[in-house]
């Protein structure tokens, strides 16, 4: 009774609304309202082999498999979803959108060849500056889903690199291209799955894939961003 004599003040002083259009929220709703929800720009990428992540790897990156969860689109608001986890300490945000990748990724028939998820990760710095990596969020999240580990602490970043936004794709991977040290000890013999927030060209993913390789750590490296574009 308490609790929903309560519940109407509480709106009133802290609105419950979506986070792309404003619309206030049914009390069963979380994040999103159902329209907004509904039009995220699915990929369903994680259905077939050969999808357009994977074919940005072909002679690059040796990747067994390769998904990510949404288009990067500014019109269905997922752009400012990605905006608000990563500059506006929307740590909910990241959550919430890593327990639906994880979702998509239950569907994957390859699933059960992954042993653990590595996010890619952040300088030190900035990383502190942040207060969290994002793409460490994202990967906690799927994990939770599909039961699996996480080691973010298995790849390091060596150094501090530029923002890759509007950089070409050439510029982008000399700005990562020697930044990544993986740790062997942590990772000989397993399948990893990489983690990371956007994909656009691939660059920082085949940066920290090699890490990977040239440390012999892994058997097989696989791939999931939760936006490509």
């Amino acid at each position: 009774m308490f609790t929903r004599l309560l519940s109407p003040l509480l709106q009133l002083f802290y609105p419950h609304c979506c986070e792309i259009c404003g619309e206030e929220l049914s009390p069963t709703d979380n994040l999103l309202c159902l329209h907004c929800r509904d039009n995220l720009p699915v990929t369903n990428f994680h259905r077939y082999e050969g999808n357009p992540v994977a074919h940005i790897f072909r002679g690059r990156l040796d990747i067994a498999h390769a998904t990510a969860a949404y288009y990067y689109s500014q019109s269905s608001g997922l752009q400012l979803l990605i905006h608000h986890f990563k500059y506006r300490q929307r740590k909910d945000i990241a959550t919430w959108l890593g327990t639906q990748a994880g979702y998509m990724l239950r569907e994957c028939s390859w699933i059960t060849e992954i042993d653990m998820l590595v996010p890619v990760p952040l300088f030190p710095r900035k990383e502190k500056q942040r207060g969290y990596n994002q793409a460490t969020l994202l990967a906690t999240a799927m994990a939770g889903v599909i039961n699996m580990p996480v080691l973010p602490r298995a790849l390091g970043r060596l150094q501090y690199t530029d923002t890759q936004t509007r950089k070409s794709r050439i510029s982008r991977w000399d700005n990562v291209k020697d930044v990544f040290r993986a740790d062997p000890a942590l990772l000989t013999g397993r399948h990893v799955l990489l983690v990371d927030d956007v994909i656009t060209t691939g660059a920082t993913t085949e940066a920290a894939g090699r890490a990977l390789q040239e440390a012999g750590a892994t058997v097989s490296i696989s791939c999931l961003a939760w936006a490509f574009g």
